[in-house]
């Protein structure tokens, strides 16, 4: 078996992409609900991760301002900054500031929702 990095990480016989590890990683700390150290994040975890894969990871997740972390020990402890929910959201609006016409990317979007979710935003926003 090949040895797990920052790159991809073997699971079962499959390698997996950063943003599944990372995907994996942040569903781990979200259903903890407290902050974890790398080796609490890497014993909650299917697989053969190594503790500096986790590490990596975590880093990587804290650099992009996905998880705040508090020194516990000799390690760091890391929490989401917010839910699922806001993390998507917190996402859609990065997008929309990276854009340079934020009116055509809203109405795309709008234009692509169902008529249950436009009824839905239409009360949010009302």
């Amino acid at each position: 078996m090949q040895a797990a990095t920052p790159a991809a990480a073997v699971h079962r016989g499959r390698r997996r992409a950063n943003g599944a590890l990372e995907g994996e990683v942040l569903a781990a700390l979200q259903r903890a609900g407290v902050p974890l150290t790398p080796r609490e994040v890497q014993d909650t975890l299917p697989g053969e991760l190594t503790y500096s894969t986790v590490v990596t990871i975590l880093s990587r997740l804290h650099a992009k301002e996905v998880l705040t972390r508090t020194p516990r020990g000799r390690a760091y402890a890391y929490v989401p900054v917010t839910d699922e929910a806001g993390l998507a959201a917190r996402g859609m609006h990065r997008i929309l500031d990276a854009r340079p016409d934020r009116e055509a990317v809203l109405a795309r979007f709008a234009g692509g929702l169902t008529a249950a979710d436009a009824v839905l935003l239409r009360e949010l926003l009302g």
